[in-house]
């Protein structure tokens, strides 16, 4: 079994994010490990109109090329890490459209979360985990949350990540519960696909 590949999501798009450097961070840490295999993606890159189709895609597909491009992303993916900004306690709403373009694309397979801003963006990522469910996502525990001190002082004092040095243990830790789900979560659903051929 070839090792899982992971989305690193960029959830926002706006002009001067945070999350691009985040999701760089991440990937420079993930980029030396064996178990798991890392790629980034953009929001910016599949620009997907506000969700108004007729019903939900559980329900009614949505043939346009930009969700077949989104969709498709997500389904060839074994697991995601999502780097969510906070707003107003909850996650952003390109974030949220782009999710309520998938169904069954993401089924059975583990997230992982990366918050920054207020409180390290913990309620953004408490809202995220719900959506995750719904949407069969395995949400798991060990999360990374980047506050607004080393928030602030990446952002108008001239620091990096490396000037805090407690936040890279937590990548790590959050790295590790990934890759046991991804790995366990993969296998399980390649027997069922073995089971109902």
């Amino acid at each position: 079994m070839t090792k899982p590949r992971i989305g690193i999501i960029i959830s926002t798009t706006r002009e001067g994010r945070f999350g691009e450097r985040v999701a760089r961070w991440v990937a420079e840490q993930a980029a030396d490990r064996q178990d798991i295999e890392t790629e980034i993606v953009d929001l910016r890159n599949y620009p997907l109109p506000f969700f108004d189709a007729v019903a939900s895609p559980a329900y009614v597909p949505i043939d346009t090329p930009e969700a077949r491009k989104w969709a498709g992303k997500i389904a060839e993916l074994d697991g995601y890490i999502f780097i969510t900004a906070e707003y107003n306690h909850s996650i952003s709403g390109v974030l949220k459209n782009a999710l309520d373009y998938l169904f069954a694309e993401p089924n059975r397979k583990p997230a992982a979360f990366v918050g920054y801003g207020a409180v390290g963006g913990a309620r953004a990522v408490e809202q995220l985990r719900m959506i995750a469910i719904e949407l069969d996502i395995v949400p798991l525990k060990k999360a990374v949350h980047v506050n607004m001190e080393p928030l602030v002082g990446m952002l108008r004092e001239g620091k990096d990540f490396a000037d805090y040095p407690y936040l890279a243990p937590t990548v790590e830790t959050m790295l590790d519960e990934l890759s046991w789900y991804a790995d366990a979560l993969k296998a399980g659903r390649l027997a069922a696909d073995r089971d109902a051929a």
